[in-house]
């Protein structure tokens, strides 16, 4: 078998991807969106805060392709091509989201139509005696070839093999955040109660991993039930930024990624502490900051960085 270090470079088969606008507005309302909120879940809205779609969307397109119908989940996570190299087969059951960001760099349209598709590569693997880490960089482009969002996403395999031995190889990676601030109040401080139903909403975005609704799977995971999908709590917090660093602007977040840390389950609420630490590229805010589950009392996001174009009437 080749060494695990020859799945670094490994580029996949492009994946052909689409959306409407109803996808747009379901995503919004899977990551906790308010009636309030227009400007994220009302399409028509022409007034001071026009409706855009959320800027993270892009992150679901991996699992939900071009399809406007469920998929099996362990399909879904099927390499299209052959895996990489040195790469041995992993469980999907035993597989845990280790991190995500996404760079927006052009916003999306309403409706995608035909010859988008999203590219993606390995650039870093890790084993150690837990398992291995895969890292991907995914692109988001057009039929003509515009690049519309870049993400970094890295996945731990649990338990996973090749040499048994600590092995570590990186060719490129996300922009690194700074700490949270020691001894300095955060600037801005969200709240969102998760609802019982909410992973039964935000799966309908395309991850039907069954962990996220049957009981029997979080038992026998060992996570004591249902927990909800980590890009959830990830598109909840980025909301949170959005709604009180952003101005509720959809286009105020211009770069946003985390470390999962702990999970989350339905009927938790969680609390997000933002530190605006400097400024950061093309004129936005640099912001650290963290998520913690106040019902359990754990990090549940952890070295959260974001660049958000600050709007006039941030909520502190």
């Amino acid at each position: 078998m080749p060494h695990i270090s020859e799945a670094v470079g490994y580029q996949s088969p492009d994946k052909p991807v689409g959306w409407n606008t109803r996808d747009l507005l379901l995503y919004a309302v899977g990551l906790g969106a308010k009636r309030e909120d227009l400007s994220l879940v009302f399409d028509l809205i022409v007034a001071d805060k026009k409706w855009a779609p959320f800027p993270t969307y892009p992150v679901v397109l991996g699992l939900k392709g071009d399809s406007q119908d469920i998929n099996i989940f362990s399909d879904a996570v099927k390499p299209s091509g052959a895996p990489p190299p040195g790469v041995p087969q992993f469980n999907p059951n035993r597989v845990v989201h280790g991190s995500q960001s996404i760079e927006i760099l052009k916003s999306l349209p309403k409706e995608s139509g035909d010859g988008w598709k999203l590219t993606s590569r390995v650039v870093g693997v890790h084993e150690n005696k837990s398992g291995i880490i895969v890292e991907q960089e995914s692109t988001l482009i057009d039929k003509n070839g515009v690049v519309y969002a870049r993400l970094f996403g890295s996945s731990f395999n649990l338990g996973a093999k090749t040499t048994g031995e600590k092995f570590s190889k990186v060719i490129a990676g996300p922009p690194k955040g700074k700490p949270v601030p020691k001894g300095r109040k955060p600037d801005y401080v969200t709240e969102d109660k998760i609802t019982p139903e909410q992973a039964i909403l935000y799966r309908l975005s395309g991850d039907y991993n069954p962990l996220h609704i049957d009981p029997r799977i979080g038992q026998a995971a060992g996570f004591g039930g249902v927990i909800l999908h980590g890009l959830c709590t990830f598109g909840f917090v980025a909301r949170s930024i959005v709604i009180t660093v952003g101005n509720n602007d959809p286009n105020s977040l211009v770069y946003y990624g985390v470390r999962f840390t702990s999970p989350v389950k339905p009927g938790d609420s969680i609390q997000t502490s933002i530190w605006e630490v400097g400024p950061g590229p093309n004129g936005t805010t640099e912001l650290a900051f963290e998520t913690k589950n106040l019902t359990t009392g754990k990090v549940v996001l952890g070295s959260g960085v974001a660049y958000v174009k600050k709007q006039q009437g941030a909520k502190l």
